[in-house]
């Protein structure tokens, strides 16, 4: 199936925004995704197509995630945390440190069924000098009553991006990012041991001198759906699906002005449709023949 990519935002006469929308999330009915630089949250309401500001002054907040009880989390880059978004409108940090010094600027977040809070931590672009961490890895805030333990997971990564949990929560799969071709651009997979610690890693694939994988999702299947590739070199940008064991299966190249799409996820009636995020600030959304796997909404 070819994919077809129709533009949801910004919409006709309405005012876009100043580049890089991320953080997909469905509620259900509607698609929450984060305008970065203006520190906000939009929702795409796909009956009418109606695009509203649901939240403002979220710190650059970069990805989204619900957990299955639809409490919606965030890794606010700006504000250097992670924090969770309260019904009564109301914000509350979930982790902003680890071993005592600040985060670098979290970027994306997996939740597991136990209630960890998997998330990578690196800092893009040349402001480093506010950095307190010698380091730029995955890191897990654990659950201990009112409070959150973190705890660094990964010792190899440079400039870790997107994250996800396989379906039973096994394997670990990191985009490590990075735009200094040395430190590479890999899918990876690192096995989840019972004590909670990682193994050693696999790379599933390597995008060599070119853009790796900034987001991705799951399928009903366990294959992983990946936004990579930019305007420069290869392809392009795309939307590319890896089985778990890194074989690539799909490629979909995205239409102008999609120069470099930033993450993805399911939604729609049947989580069928794939909505993108795209590094000049616009959602596009295609009709698929698969169906995601979502911690929430489980169905629609």
């Amino acid at each position: 199936m070819s994919y077809s990519f129709e533009l949801c935002y910004p919409l006709p006469g309405s005012t876009r925004t100043s580049g890089l929308t991320e953080g997909p999330a469905w509620d259900g009915s509607g698609l929450l995704f984060t305008d970065i630089r203006n520190s906000r949250i939009l929702r795409f309401a796909p009956n009418g197509g109606r695009v509203d500001i649901v939240r403002t002054g979220t710190n650059q907040a970069n990805g989204l995630m619900f957990d299955a009880a639809g409490t919606l989390y965030a890794c606010e880059g700006g504000g250097q945390r992670i924090v969770r978004y309260e019904r009564d409108g109301g914000t509350t940090t979930i982790a902003d440190r680890l071993d005592g010094r600040r985060l670098n600027s979290p970027n994306d977040l997996a939740i597991d069924r136990q209630g960890r809070i998997w998330f990578t931590d690196p800092r893009y672009g040349d402001d480093r000098a506010d950095m307190e961490l010698d380091h730029e890895s995955v890191l897990r805030a654990n659950p201990r009553g009112d409070t959150w333990l973190v705890e660094r997971m990964t010792f190899d990564t440079t400039r870790p991006n997107g994250i996800l949990l396989s379906a039973d929560e096994r394997w670990l799969y990191v985009a490590q990012s990075s735009y200094v071709p040395a430190e590479g651009r890999q899918l990876r997979a690192y096995p989840v041991r019972e004590d909670g610690s990682l193994g050693a890693m696999r790379v599933l694939h390597d995008f060599g001198d070119n853009r790796g994988i900034d987001g991705m999702c799951l399928d009903v299947e366990g294959n992983i759906i990946a936004t990579c590739g930019w305007e420069i070199g290869g392809p392009g940008g795309r939307i590319a699906i890896f089985a778990p064991d890194g074989r690539v299966l799909e490629e979909h190249l995205l239409p102008d002005p999609a120069r470099r799409p930033t993450n993805c996820t399911f939604g729609g009636p049947r989580l069928q449709t794939l909505y993108v995020t795209d590094i000049d600030g616009h959602l596009h959304r295609t009709e698929t023949d698969r169906r995601g796997l979502l911690a929430y909404p489980t169905s629609a």
